[in-house]
């Protein structure tokens, strides 16, 4: 079924709704979710806020096209209406973003106009819960220029450590030269949210991210990619496979680093924060 939209969700409404349903969902792979595909049509870009996130993103500013990240950022209230429904078996509270794939298939104007397509394409098992699979369209005209598949993972109890495809290799590779050290400023996750809408109290306060376990603010998963991105460069059309490994706390000190298309975020212990690739698609 296909719901259209007049205007974006507000994301605090939905947070604040998501946040009520949580405490009785019961997360499980084999679950019944919605059904629903969220289309949004005619979404335009606020240039402000893109201004905004470009800066606080490392983008360079005033371009005429989208960084490649940026359409997540249109298409992320629609992810989040359906998974704050009551229908969505996973609780939207400690929800983690474990990865994301996107694909542009061409540039795209920032004063286009674009359909934002949303889908729960199913439910996997992980070895440490349940994940739901989301993947987003963006069409200009009724061609899909930018596609993304994201994973978000309830955690729970599993039926063991070998439970579901999602297993770490045995031995890590060997670290990427680096390029670059980062010191990331503790309002990192206030400015991204406000350029982005998500305002997850995890990232903006160590005191709202301590309730949830966290020691100090962390930053957006979002926001940690597309630093990358804008320190790596990618091509007009490209597929990205990034995965979130760790948080990153805020303040804090980190090593961007790469080769070959491969790249990686670092902590000053050498802890992994990030790890990606960027594909060039040939025509």
């Amino acid at each position: 079924m296909t719901t259209v939209l007049t205007g974006a969700p507000s994301l605090p409404a939905l947070l604040a709704r998501g946040a009520v349903l949580s405490a009785f969902k019961r997360p499980r792979p084999d679950a019944e979710f919605p059904r629903t595909r969220l289309v949004l049509p005619g979404a335009r870009v606020d240039l402000a806020r893109l201004a905004a996130y470009e800066r606080v993103c490392g983008f360079a500013t005033g371009a005429d096209a989208l960084p490649l990240t940026y359409p997540h950022v249109l298409g992320f209230p629609l992810a989040m209406r359906l998974m704050s429904e009551r229908a969505f078996p996973l609780p939207l509270l400690g929800l983690v973003h474990t990865s994301i794939e996107v694909t542009r298939h061409t540039a795209m104007p920032a004063t286009g106009a674009y359909e934002i397509g949303v889908h729960v394409d199913r439910l996997a098992e992980h070895r440490r819960g349940t994940e739901a699979v989301v993947v987003t369209e963006v069409r200009s005209g009724e061609d899909v220029v930018w596609e993304s598949t994201s994973r978000y993972l309830a955690r729970h109890r599993t039926n063991g450590p070998d439970a579901g495809a999602q297993t770490r290799p045995a031995e890590e590779p060997k670290p990427l030269p680096a390029v670059a050290e980062w010191r990331i400023a503790g309002d990192v996750g206030r400015r991204y949210g406000a350029a982005s809408g998500d305002r997850n109290p995890i990232h903006l306060h160590a005191l709202t991210a301590r309730l949830f376990g966290f020691p100090r603010a962390i930053a957006h998963g979002m926001w940690t990619v597309a630093r990358c991105l804008a320190a790596h460069g990618t091509p007009d059309a490209v597929r990205v496979r990034a995965d979130f490994r760790a948080p990153v706390l805020l303040p804090g000190t980190v090593t961007y680093a790469e080769q070959d298309g491969r790249f990686e975020l670092r902590g000053g212990d050498d802890r992994v924060h990030l790890t990606g690739e960027v594909y060039p698609l040939t025509s």
